[in-house]
């Protein structure tokens, strides 16, 4: 058992902001790449810590810290896990750790910004994550946008980067404001429930909220402002504009990042249907149809696509439109699922973004028709490519089946409708990968080089080879992640079914 003495959580945190400014004062690039792979590998075993010292079958948060932040407004630094949220910060380690050896040759300008807005990204995310503070998980919230806005605007690889660094800016700023809105929201309700006016009666602990009554008018307010602020970053159909032109834009590093942990979907789950539960049960088919919409519209769209980023971009958004599908569904199968699959994106999306770069690295483009027979200077990075594709697709034997086959059960359960429209976008978004596979691997060979002269360094298969195992374990043992939610997936689900006035309506509304 690891002691509560530890600031495990803190570490996670501080770690790589501390590294991330610490290569304002390194000078040579080779010690700065050196630098920012030590505080990522430590930063992982902080994070295998967590997850080893994780006992799924407690109730509550686990690994708690909380001190005095701002006591004249009642805003605490208050950091915890608990089954929703603890497998997180570990997939954000592994994926940090793949971005900055995936970056170790491809980034030659600007090494010190670039391994150090990475870094502080990583920390600032992990925040997100464990914040129980609702104003401190609104400052990690914010500080998401300051490396993104500089990497893609002073790291990135296309020559509209700055447009696409100052569009993600202004998308993540006007998201920002409903957020802001529904925080400020239920601290004042939580003054009214105490009858103490503000500031003493101010409360932004997560735990407190949890347990303060709110009404219906007040209750469908404060989920519409969540559900609208978390569906920019998500993103969701129509807020997507910013993933598409920072995947095209951006670092591949980066988009990775974007792509593979999906804060939006998170913060749907984790805040807007626990602390308006009413409201979530109330509108959950408006949810649930915005995020089948957003499937379709993706895959749709992503068939459409000749450049490989691209295709990415809104196959991801098609991918983030079914977990919230999930999310909305609201039964155990559909959410245990969705928290699945947001697992799953970590590796998956970031990885085939990852594969992306790799191949824009060393060819120049990522056009399909600039592309052909892939497969014979690089049969690594091509069998790479097809197994994370596959597990985007959710085939059997990868963990992405588990998790969408989870999703669709509990969806075609609630909404049989939506979940036929879920299934056909599913259906579209693997002709979509495949069939970019099949031309740019498997059709002419343009490129004229010497089999495997262009394929995976030694570093890089190590990554990939931690990657594809990734993909691999969960889809034959899936409940090594299932189990560390199922606890907390059934609080979740009761503490909702049980806010309806007459209470849960069956055992399976209850489950």
């Amino acid at each position: 058992m690891i002691s509560d003495a530890l600031p495990l959580l803190s570490l996670l945190i501080g770690l790589p902001f501390a590294a991330g400014l610490a290569m304002a004062f390194v000078r040579n690039p080779e010690t700065v790449r050196r630098l920012a792979l030590a505080a990522a590998a430590l930063e992982l075993l902080l994070a295998t810590v967590l997850l080893w010292g994780f006992d799924p079958i407690a109730p509550g948060l686990q690994f708690v810290e909380r001190h005095a932040w701002i006591p004249s407004l009642n805003v605490y630094y208050q950091l915890g896990v608990d089954g929703v949220t603890v497998l997180f910060p570990w997939l954000g380690a592994v994926l940090n750790v793949a971005v900055i050896v995936a970056s170790w040759t491809a980034v030659q300008n600007r090494v010190r910004l670039y391994y150090g807005m990475i870094l502080i990204l990583g920390g600032a995310t992990v925040g997100v994550f464990c914040a129980t503070d609702l104003m401190l998980f609104f400052l990690f919230w914010e500080l998401t946008i300051v490396p993104v806005y500089l990497l893609a605007g002073f790291s990135g690889t296309g020559p509209q980067r700055r447009y696409a660094a100052v569009k993600y800016a202004m998308f993540m700023l006007a998201g920002g404001i409903p957020l802001l809105f529904a925080i400020l929201t239920l601290a004042l309700n939580h003054t009214r429930f105490l009858g103490v006016p503000a500031p003493a009666g101010l409360s932004f602990d997560y735990l407190a909220l949890l347990d303060t009554p709110l009404d219906g008018q007040l209750a469908t307010a404060v989920f519409l402002l969540f559900v609208l602020g978390f569906a920019v970053k998500a993103p969701l159909f129509p807020f997507h504009g910013w993933l598409p032109t920072l995947a095209m834009e951006g670092p591949a590093g980066l988009t990775a990042w974007l792509a593979g942990l999906k804060l939006g979907a998170f913060g749907i789950v984790r805040f807007a249907v626990p602390l308006s539960p009413q409201a979530a049960l109330e509108y959950r088919g408006l949810v649930a149809g915005v995020g089948v919409l957003t499937a379709a519209y993706g895959a749709i769209v992503a068939m459409r696509q000749t450049n490989l980023r691209r295709l990415l971009a809104f196959s991801s958004i098609s991918h983030v439109g079914l977990v919230v599908a999930g999310i909305a569904a609201l039964n155990f199968q559909a959410v245990q699922g969705a928290l699945f699959q947001l697992a799953n994106f970590g590796i998956v999306a970031g990885g085939l973004f990852l594969v992306a770069g790799f191949i824009q690295h060393r060819t120049g483009s990522t056009e399909i028709d600039q592309l052909g027979g892939l497969a014979k200077p690089m049969p690594l990075l091509s069998a790479l490519f097809f197994v994370l594709g596959l597990a985007s697709l959710g085939a059997p034997g990868t963990g992405g089946f588990a998790a969408e086959h989870l999703i669709l059960i509990g969806l075609l359960r609630q909404y049989p409708g939506l979940g036929l429209a879920a299934l056909f976008a599913g259906i579209v978004a693997a002709a979509c990968v495949l069939g970019y596979f099949r031309r740019a691997f498997l059709g002419q060979d343009r490129l004229g080089t010497a089999p495997g002269e262009l394929d995976l360094r030694p570093r890089e298969r190590l990554v990939a080879a931690a990657l594809v195992a990734w993909v691999i374990v969960l889809g034959l043992f899936p409940r090594l992640a299932l189990d560390l939610s199922d606890g907390a997936v059934s609080a979740f689900l009761a503490r909702v079914h049980e806010s309806l006035p007459e209470g849960p309506t069956s055992v399976a509304d209850a489950e």
